[in-house]
């Protein structure tokens, strides 16, 4: 071994480990002790140093959460130990039975911990010498899920545990449960995108955990910011507990993640006072709980009690009261979001919903509507999750009484007044007019962000007081702001008022594909830009192609295509562009693509000598082919260069053709 691959070897060491560290401390500790910049240098000098060196890549390394090849089935692992479902209960007076059962049967008095009943997926994660080996879903308790690859994109689950200070030493098997959520938050944010989309929405953030946690692309699931609470333990080597709490306090100095509002109970009353804080707490929890499950803490009191055929004796869990209500529907209207999508949204009899009065929920879409057979004056069933908007559940048909009204999504924007839009298949009615009122706030927090304009300094609530002073209506406002204008606003000194002059100057040199992206078309995100920028070159190329054209291109679809020409066809968009472009927005020309690799797919892997990694990305791109991570059976060539490691032993293996850098020069037309 070299002295400098000696050296990089021992750094890339370091930065793991500094890395698992910063990991745990703001995942498990909430205490992080670096800021995101620091964190993400860290992260890129070590993917620098292993592209550099893949011979020592590791699959425990944090760069590694991404990149297995998409699966096509999930394949089954048996548990060394079942996954028990839990005995529900729903009265305090069934949790009194609960306990008087434990303390006649082992004859003592007992001590509970008290945890959050999370709304989410049972999970089960191997470790073998610190090491992730495979995790699993609970399955029929028995034989779950093989999700490894998926819950390896999970930022909370550690590839490999740590030790810290004072902490027991690592089991050399260890099996944790624990159970994999989607935030609240996350949740409204994938319904949001999805409705826009067009997509069936997601009933709730446990169906959309399972959904996600159950793709056969963990690239999906990787988009998807899926959390995890660890609870407990399977079978377990070299280490022994003594008790629940021990496990839950032994956990987190290992790395793995527990919810801190677990609890100590040390009677039945304290059961009883727990269960209500949560309840009241249940509402402002950035996740979703059904319920509070009770364990008796000492494992021999476990072992006295025993199990029934599915569930353990020595634990219940406690519900709470469903949060549903019935209310009557006044009126329906209509709401127009940033993408210029027309909600509907039902106007509610006030009802109260786990202590929050309720007036109004979401209809989604005209199809949810037909489908529900939701109308006017219709007494309806309402659901409140968290922070999601209420959603009406169903229609009590049999209390209609002939008064009650067919709803028709209007033929005209309601906001701006211009004729609305429906693409075939597409349950979403949109505004196309990018100047419409409605639309302006988020078209104007897209357009200055960091992967569009980016605008530095230019954040929601500068863009919300620049709207509310009325000195920005239109996108190509921003570019006539004066000082004396910034100056004026709350909190905004001279000096960040010039800084905000200048990074709007600064803006006005873009590429292509930043000013497409910009413009928020609908289904445009930076990847989908990149790729039209790339092929058409120039912007007025793109403005004047046909759906047809569009749909020429790789990855253009038929709705990306009509989105596209869409937008490009109204008049009311040229103009903003034009406008834009007056201000002094410009952006170098590329040459379009020649489509000589036009459809080929390509992976690049090792070191190359005379084409930098993104260089050769560029040259591939412009000629109408695309660059994938990882190989697979749809892969057309591999590019070796120094050093390709594991890459180039699975294009070997499923037969596709490998290049070396001379040959890849040849293909691309070089001498």
């Amino acid at each position: 071994m070299s002295m400098e691959k000696g050296q990089a070897q021992g750094r890339i060491e370091g930065l793991r480990e500094q890395i698992n560290y910063h990991n745990y401390r703001y995942y498990v500790l909430d205490a992080p002790v670096i800021s995101d910049q620091e964190y993400d240098e860290l992260f890129a000098e070590l993917q620098r140093l292993e592209e550099q060196y893949p011979e020592l890549l590791s699959p425990d390394s944090p760069t590694q959460r991404v990149g297995a090849p998409p699966r096509e089935e999930l394949g089954t692992v048996e548990h060394s130990l079942p996954m028990l479902s839990l005995h529900s209960i729903n009265e305090e007076a069934e949790l009194s039975n609960f306990h008087e059962t434990v303390r006649r049967e082992t004859g003592d008095q007992a001590t509970y911990v008290g945890e959050p009943k999370y709304d989410g997926v049972a999970i089960e994660l191997v470790y073998r010498d610190g090491v992730l080996e495979i995790a699993s879903t609970r399955g029929d308790g028995v034989v779950g899920e093989d999700v490894t690859d998926n819950v390896r994109t999970i930022k909370a689950v550690p590839l490999r545990l740590i030790r810290a200070e004072g902490a027991p030493p690592l089991p050399s098997l260890l099996e944790v449960r624990g159970e994999v959520y989607l935030p609240i938050a996350a949740f409204s944010e994938l319904n949001r995108r999805r409705e826009e989309a067009g997509e069936t929405l997601f009933a709730n953030p446990r169906n959309a955990a399972a959904g996600s946690l159950r793709q056969l692309d963990a690239n999906i699931t990787a988009q998807r910011p899926l959390d995890i609470f660890c609870y407990g333990v399977g079978w377990v080597e070299g280490h022994t507990f003594a008790s629940e709490w021990e496990i839950l306090q032994s956990l987190p100095q290992w790395g793995l993640r527990v919810d801190q509002r677990c609890q100590i109970c040390e009677d039945i009353e304290a059961c009883i006072a727990y269960h209500r804080q949560m309840a009241d707490a249940r509402d402002e929890l950035p996740y979703e709980i059904d319920g509070v499950v009770f364990k008796v803490n000492d494992l021999a009191m476990q072992a006295v009690l025993g199990e029934r055929s599915r569930s353990p004796r020595w634990a219940v869990a406690y519900k709470f009261a469903a949060r549903q209500a019935i209310t009557r529907i006044n009126e329906i209207f209509i709401s127009v979001g940033r993408t210029g999508a027309l909600t509907p949204v039902a106007s509610l009899e006030p009802v109260q919903i786990s202590g929050v009065t309720v007036s109004r929920a979401s209809l989604h879409n005209r199809r949810e509507i037909e489908r529900k057979d939701i109308r006017e004056g219709d007494t309806v069933v309402v659901q409140r999750a968290g922070d999601v908007i209420p959603q009406v559940v169903r229609v009590e048909i049999e209390k209609r009484d002939g008064t009650q009204k067919p709803f028709t999504m209007p033929g005209h924007c309601p906001v701006c007044g211009t004729e609305v839009l429906q693409q075939e298949g597409d349950p979403i009615v949109r505004c196309p007019n990018i100047d419409c009122p409605a639309q302006i706030q988020g078209r104007l927090e897209h357009f200055v962000s960091r992967n569009a304009m980016d605008i530095d300094g230019m954040g929601e609530k500068i863009v919300a007081q620049l709207l509310e002073e009325g000195l920005v209506r239109h996108l190509p406002d921003i570019y006539e702001l004066e000082k004396e204008d910034l100056v004026a606003l709350e909190r905004m000194a001279e000096k960040s008022a010039q800084n905000l002059l200048d990074a709007i100057e600064s803006s006005k040199q873009t590429t292509l594909a930043r000013f497409i992206y910009s413009l928020g078309i609908l289904q445009v995100g930076a990847h989908v830009a990149e790729v039209l920028a790339t092929h058409f070159g120039r912007l007025q190329d793109l403005m004047a192609a046909s759906e047809e054209t569009l749909q020429s291109i790789h990855e253009i679809g038929p709705e990306i295509a009509h989105s596209v020409h869409t937008f490009f066809a109204a008049k009311s968009n040229r103009r903003i562009v034009e406008e834009l472009l007056a201000h002094g927005i410009s952006f170098e020309e590329l040459q379009p693509t020649t489509g000589s690799l036009e459809g080929l797919s390509f992976v690049l892997t090792g070191a190359m000598e005379r084409f930098p990694r993104q260089e050769a990305t560029a040259e591939i791109q412009k000629r109408g082919g695309r660059v994938t991570s990882s190989v697979s059976k749809t892969t057309d060539y591999v590019v070796a260069g120094a050093d390709p490691g594991s890459k180039l032993t699975r294009a070997q293996e499923l037969g596709i053709t490998v290049l070396s850098e001379d040959e890849f020069r040849k293909l691309l037309g070089y001498s």
